[in-house]
């Protein structure tokens, strides 16, 4: 790993930034939760860590396939056909309303014509109400913080994709979801869980069976720093009274249930921080696979 791109990354320091490119994430990941062939737990809808940005992956359309790729680099995000036809928009000096435009005028160009909901979804986790092609209040886009944010998760993803591959069960690809802007990865019992009947639709698919999932984002209103996180659900009892590894990890309570935290700063300066990381991840996944007594042997690497 490359620990010279693990940086300070301040959220004060990028905040609108991280809005403007929050709210662009969501245009092009609601054109792939459309038109992506649907799969369990919504994994048809997020977006994935690319050697340049964050990309959609080979989407279906009637003339073949395509994919959208958010290039931090250039700094543009680039569509391109199975059939070699390619479209731009750049990322620096648009507004959401200009982006959202560009891209689905791009888009007819290239014979996809996409209809989707234009409202942001979930305006409490990326901070604006106003429906994308009325939106010309938010337009900053700084380059470099961009790019550093994408670079530190190009050191994160192989990370996380090493502890998945100690799991044989069933398990989420490492994805990045532009709802609520983390990257994830989730795994599964194998067993089904109860859902509250009066759950919204999202919450009753993503969590239908039992899951221990563990994430990084940038921060929030409740943790106003980058860290990592993990959870269980359903959260077994005493979970926020088990240990975890390294020392500077806790146990927050937060909306009735426990999540696990570890601050990327801590992270960063670490002398090892893929190690932390690792006994982060691990350390987290033990502390509810075992309360809610999942077959930790069985699902366990060779």
């Amino acid at each position: 790993m490359n620990k010279d791109l693990l940086v300070p990354l301040l959220l004060d320091d990028w905040l609108e930034t991280k809005t403007t490119l929050h709210l662009f994430t969501q245009i092009v990941g609601k054109i792939r939760l459309k038109l992506n062939p649907k799969m369990n737990h919504w994994w048809h809808a997020p977006l994935y860590v690319s050697a340049r940005g964050l990309t959609t992956r080979a989407i279906p359309f009637e003339k073949g396939l395509f994919e959208m790729e958010f290039d931090f680099i250039e700094h543009k995000l680039k569509t391109r056909t199975s059939s070699g036809d390619t479209r731009e928009c750049p990322l620096v000096g648009n507004s959401v309303s200009g982006f959202f435009h560009s891209v689905r005028n791009g888009l007819h160009e290239m014979g996809i014509d996409v209809k989707m909901i234009t409202h942001p979804f979930d305006s409490s986790k990326v901070k604006s109400d106003i429906k994308f092609p009325e939106d010309n209040v938010h337009k900053v886009y700084d380059k470099k913080s961009a790019e550093k944010f994408w670079r530190i998760l190009t050191v994160i993803e192989p990370i996380f994709r090493e502890f998945r591959g100690r799991f044989t069960g069933k398990c989420s690809p490492i994805h990045f979801f532009w709802h609520s802007f983390d990257l994830a990865v989730t795994r599964f019992s194998g067993r089904p869980a109860k859902v509250a009947e009066n759950a919204d639709p999202v919450t009753k698919q993503a969590y239908s069976h039992e899951v221990i999932s563990a994430g990084f984002w940038p921060g929030d209103d409740n943790i106003k720093e980058p860290a990592f996180y993990a959870y269980v659900a359903p959260e077994p009892p005493g979970l926020g009274k088990e240990p975890l590894s390294p020392q500077s990890a806790w146990w927050q309570k937060q909306n009735g249930s426990h999540m696990a935290l570890f601050k990327y700063e801590d992270f960063r300066k670490a002398g090892n921080p893929k190690a932390e990381l690792l006994d982060f991840l691990q350390s987290s996944y033990e502390a509810g696979a075992k309360l809610a007594n999942w077959p930790m042997k069985d699902l366990e690497a060779v």
